[in-house]
């Protein structure tokens, strides 16, 4: 009987600590922005608001604010690219189960690592390249697929060279007139760093 009350009041203890970590690592998580006309695109510097589609926000750690994106690919290919910062505090996109394309609403923000994403379909993102298509619920992700083609995946399954090759288009769209160099929004990957 005595061993079991130490065992008891040991499991209480552990998952005491448990939950102060969780509680501490979710307190750590920055929360999602709401976008204005001030949000300017990374690699397009452009006013984010004034493209259609889903957008993407990427929180570095030790900034306050965020970087933004007009599409969701530009958004994943950020996280791909050895040249951007690797100490990403949270990402989120638009849960387009709850969106306009039009105007994705400014509170639909969801965890980008947790989302289901629609590649391959007939729609375009922000930058008028094929956009991944983010979704909160699967069954949504589903249901756009049948009604515009393309098919499901995870954040961790998005095909490389679907959002790369893509972005490198767009991207090169962005370049600054007569230079093989990005226009970024003042932002750039050695500032966001810091």
């Amino acid at each position: 009987m005595h061993n079991r009350l130490i065992i008891a009041m040991l499991a209480s203890v552990l998952l005491t600590a448990c939950g102060e970590q969780d509680s501490q690592h979710a307190a750590s998580v920055p929360t999602p922005h709401a976008i204005t006309r001030d949000a300017i695109g990374y690699y397009c510097n452009m006013i984010v608001v004034d493209h259609l589609g889903p957008k993407g926000q990427v929180h570095i750690s030790g900034r306050d604010e965020p970087v933004w994106f007009t599409s969701v690919r530009d958004t994943i290919v950020f996280t791909m690219l050895p040249e951007e910062p690797k100490n990403i505090a949270a990402i989120y996109v638009n849960d387009m189960g709850h969106s306009n394309w039009e105007r994705p609403g400014a509170d639909t923000w969801i965890d980008a690592r947790k989302a289901w994403y629609v590649v391959g379909s007939n729609k375009v993102g922000g930058m008028g390249a094929p956009e991944a298509v983010p979704f909160a619920e699967k069954t949504d992700a589903a249901s756009f697929a049948e009604r515009h083609g393309g098919h499901v995946v995870a954040f961790t399954h998005v095909p490389r060279d679907y959002v790369l090759n893509d972005a490198s288009q767009s991207m090169h769209a962005g370049m600054q007139e007569g230079t093989d160099m990005p226009m970024h929004n003042g932002h750039g990957a050695e500032e966001v760093t810091k």
